[in-house]
């Protein structure tokens, strides 16, 4: 399986693995918790999805966002399929804290970032892994 990324998306962030046919990626800057589910289609909005696809990836938002929540411990989640830039359906899934050094602002377009460590994206994969939401802590 595999899904053509847009350019921005590629270079913004790294490829965890697929929740069934939608490709996970985590954003590099780990000052939140930002993930980005790419559900495998060629519609730019939810709405045009068939009705199964859409539940589908409705499913995993929801599966993903109590993974957040509960691994990370975060005070509030914000979930957005905002795409001005990148035309590529893509659903945002990021853990905020009351005390992130964005809060209360949008966690885009900010410039303070810090990269994750080869470290930190294994134990996210790992933790993904474990609790069965990716199905191969191996991808790329």
């Amino acid at each position: 399986m595999s899904i053509n990324l847009h350019d921005q998306l590629n270079a913004d962030c790294h490829k965890l693995g697929y929740i069934n046919s939608s490709l996970l990626l985590l954003h590099k800057n780990s000052l939140v918790p930002w993930f980005i589910l790419i559900p495998d289609t060629t519609e730019n909005e939810l709405f045009k999805l068939a009705e199964t696809q859409q539940l589908a990836v409705n499913k995993q938002i929801n599966e993903l966002a109590q993974f957040v929540e509960k691994h990370f411990h975060a005070d509030k989640l914000n979930i957005a399929t905002i795409g001005n830039i990148v035309p590529q359906l893509h659903v945002h899934i990021i853990g905020r804290f009351f005390d992130d050094c964005f809060w209360p602002n949008p966690v885009w377009g900010q410039s303070m970032t810090r990269q994750y460590t080869e470290q930190e994206i294994q134990a996210i994969k790992e933790a993904l892994f474990k609790q069965q939401i990716i199905h191969d802590k191996q991808f790329v």
